[in-house]
């Protein structure tokens, strides 16, 4: 820098490290699409199934991405609790269990 102050720098991760994001938890997918036969559309997350992003692959990235991050793919169950959790938030309101429970 210009003062003379000097930055650490960290090393680069790589996808063949453990810890590829510095994050601890259990990785979660969900296939979501196939496109044109030859991409994977998909949601990833971290720890919690209901917080991901959406992700689209080729087919070959997509099995080492999943074979790198040790991935879990998303039981029924938790698939149900997902789309719950979205239609939560795309309709703005609390789901059905939570707005009988202020009825009573």
């Amino acid at each position: 820098m210009a003062d003379g102050t000097k930055i650490a720098i960290s090393p680069v991760m790589t996808m063949s490290n453990k810890k590829i994001s510095g994050i601890d938890g259990q990785r979660y997918v969900r296939v979501v699409n196939v496109v044109q036969e030859k991409y994977v559309e998909f949601e990833f997350s971290i720890e919690d199934p209901t917080i991901h992003v959406e992700l689209v692959l080729p087919f070959q990235h997509f099995k080492k991405f999943c074979d790198d991050n040790n991935v879990k793919h998303l039981s029924p169950e938790q698939e149900s609790a997902v789309e719950y959790d979205k239609l939560k938030w795309r309709f703005g309101a609390p789901g059905f269990d939570e707005a009988d429970n202020k009825k009573n």
